[in-house]
């Protein structure tokens, strides 16, 4: 099914624009084309059939669900809710403020902003890079590291590093979008429904076309005219000191995970051990500096600072795993 988008790009590159098979330039051209193509359509379909189902999500249903319901259940949840949710950090924010005013025991909404970063979209168009099964196996590590800050969070009382914090309205800006939190509390018809989710997908591919865009066109670039020793020569040279590495560089750096791919992408194909370009975009991802500046809204330094360290710690783990289990 994805060879159509492979062939869009050759017909383009090759037919319309008449460009030269094996350059440069026309390398970078094919591979603009068939990233741009293949990232829209998979993102938009996605998010539409996410959309649907988030319909029916509010505070109180998720609140009175999880009444006496077992502690595993309900970070099972919130990594389920995590996957589905929108692309960037920021964007998750809102709906994770939202559960903390509602009283949802912060275990469990800690987890859910730190899966929330990599939603199933991403992981959709991820594995067409490097297949199904190890995007799956990443999925899943993810989704441990994020209870297993939870049940710390729980454990340890981490609670008292929030602040009084009340919510003043229904929408919050995140990633040049409006977030709602719990904006449907009516019953809603199945067209309202099919309306609000396409409503969704306009907003959000509105809110991220131009970081999309922007990550393709530097993937392409890397992918046309870097040379193939660099990054094997730099990225590469060690499999578990690259990987630190690659926190400290992501975490300046500010990205939805549809939009950092197609560079991950580029930099896999070119030889950087796989761990590592992982740990490059949960970085950019998860680690953003725009998240912890909303955060503080409703965290003390104390809590972000705690939240940082263990993610930062959790993406060097996982990423030497994935470098050895590629090696």
């Amino acid at each position: 099914m994805l060879k159509i988008f492979t062939i869009l790009a050759s017909w383009l590159t090759y037919d319309v624009f008449n460009l030269t098979a094996g350059t440069k330039f026309a390398d970078a051209v094919h591979f603009f084309i068939e990233d741009t193509s293949k990232i829209f359509v998979l993102t938009a379909l996605i998010i539409f059939l996410m959309g649907l189902f988030r319909r029916n999500l509010s505070q109180k249903k998720v609140k009175n669900y999880l009444s006496g319901k077992p502690k595993w259940i309900a970070y099972l949840l919130a990594v389920i809710l995590g996957w589905i949710t929108p692309f960037c950090s920021c964007s998750s924010i809102p709906l994770f403020i939202g559960f903390v005013v509602a009283g949802i025991p912060l275990g469990i909404t800690m987890t859910f902003l730190a899966v929330s970063p990599m939603p199933i979209e991403a992981i959709a168009i991820l594995g067409t890079t490097i297949g199904f099964k190890l995007s799956m196996l990443y999925m899943v590590v993810c989704g441990i590291a994020g209870v297993g800050f939870g049940v710390l969070t729980d454990k340890l009382g981490w609670d008292k590093y929030l602040k009084d914090y009340k919510q003043k309205e229904n929408k919050s800006k995140c990633c040049g979008s409006e977030c709602k939190i719990d904006s449907k509390q009516n019953k809603i018809t199945f067209k309202d429904r099919v309306d609000d989710a396409f409503n969704d997908t306009r907003d959000i591919l509105k809110s991220i076309w131009l970081w999309v865009l922007l990550g393709i066109l530097v993937g392409s670039i890397l992918h046309g005219y870097v040379p193939e020793d660099f990054f094997v020569k730099y990225a590469s040279s060690n499999t578990f000191l690259s990987v630190p590495f690659a926190v400290i560089l992501g975490i300046p750096l500010y990205s939805n995970a549809t939009g950092v791919i197609p560079l991950m992408e580029v930099l896999f194909l070119k030889g950087v051990p796989l761990g590592t370009v992982l740990t490059f975009m949960m970085s950019i991802t998860a680690l953003s500096l725009p998240q912890f500046i909303i955060l503080k809204q409703v965290m003390k330094a104390g809590l972000i600072f705690r939240f940082i360290t263990f993610l930062g710690i959790s993406f060097i783990v996982i990423g030497i795993l994935f470098n050895l289990l590629a090696s």
